[in-house]
């Protein structure tokens, strides 16, 4: 790498939050018959809860229920060896109050998906980490 020392830190809590405000595709990582997986997902953040949407009946619906799971975003750039990560660990429920069903309906989450996602799914953090390697990416926003 010519000689050039590489950044390697971990992000403040404040700068993983900026990042999760500042993106809309991340990975839940679950269980699913005992073995791990992933999906990505759209999601929106509402205080210190990440929302998910899900179709009801689906795989991943069942699965979020009271699971504790992992939440991840990132950016990396292959080219210049560099990126940063971050990851919310929680316990996921569907939210099922009318108030608060209301509440995030206001919060326009859209998903990607061509059918229908009426179950939010909320992670609430019980934990958030993120690293940093190098920064030549464009900088963060904080």
């Amino acid at each position: 790498m010519n000689g050039e020392r590489r950044v390697f830190r971990a992000l403040e809590d404040r700068q993983c939050w900026m990042l999760l405000r500042n993106s809309e595709v991340g990975r839940v990582v679950y269980t699913q018959n005992a073995l791990p997986a992933i999906a990505p997902v759209n999601y929106t953040l509402h205080g210190r809860d990440v929302v998910i949407r899900t179709a009801p009946g689906s795989k991943l619906d069942a699965a979020l229920r009271g699971a504790v799971v992992a939440f991840e975003i990132d950016q990396i750039d292959a080219g210049a060896r560099s990126g940063w990560s971050v990851v919310v660990v929680g316990r996921a429920r569907v939210e099922t109050d009318a108030a608060a069903i209301a509440e995030l309906d206001g919060l326009r989450l859209v998903t990607w998906m061509p059918d229908e996602r009426p179950h939010y799914v909320r992670i609430t953090a019980e934990q958030v980490t993120g690293r940093l390697l190098d920064g030549r990416l464009e900088p963060p926003p904080w």
